[in-house]
């Protein structure tokens, strides 16, 4: 399997799961709405940074999240 192909794969996953995470969208608190939005925000800026990179877009992913969970607290 050549790298392009895991990238793409690795990205239906994730849009996958974004969808089914949102399939609970009505029942979150805003901290957590928030969490999930910079998670997934996160995650596309540190793929576009890295190149695609597994690790860039996961950290990317990370460091979303947890800024948009401080964002959420408010």
């Amino acid at each position: 399997m050549t790298t392009h192909k895991i990238l793409r794969l690795v990205g239906v996953g994730a849009f996958a799961l974004t969808l089914t995470a949102c399939s609970s969208w009505d029942g979150m608190s805003s901290r957590q709405k928030a969490t999930v939005t910079g998670a997934g925000i996160g995650g596309v800026a540190g793929a576009a940074i890295s190149g695609g990179s597994v690790l860039g877009t996961v950290g990317g992913a990370a460091i979303g999240g947890v800024i948009g969970d401080q964002v959420g607290k408010r």
